[in-house]
């Protein structure tokens, strides 16, 4: 994957690659709707937020970050897989722009 940042473009990088076979797969700069992983955060974030608006330690939002990312429920992740065809198909259309939802 290669969205063209500066570090993806390191001549070490790109020697590296090279030395090892490895094909670059272009990705388009706003790439975000590519990113199912963002709307996994997304979701985590949320449960962790109906439980409490600002916790009081670090360990408490530590903890709840770990129990609700147990209790996710495994449709959601199904869902985001799922719909990779979609967003794939919708960001080349827009040839590489945000997908609007």
């Amino acid at each position: 994957m290669d969205d063209s940042s500066r570090p993806h473009r390191a001549a070490i990088v790109d020697d590296f690659l090279e030395s090892e076979g490895t094909a670059r797969m272009e990705w388009p700069a706003y790439s975000q709707d590519l990113n199912p992983i963002e709307n996994l955060w997304d979701a985590l974030g949320l449960a962790v937020c109906r439980r409490f608006r600002h916790p009081a330690k670090l360990r408490d939002l530590e903890t709840a970050i770990q129990e609700e990312w147990r209790l996710l429920d495994s449709t959601v992740v199904d869902h985001l897989v799922t719909s990779m065809i979609t967003h794939c198909t919708l960001c080349m259309t827009l040839r590489g722009a945000h997908i609007s939802y």
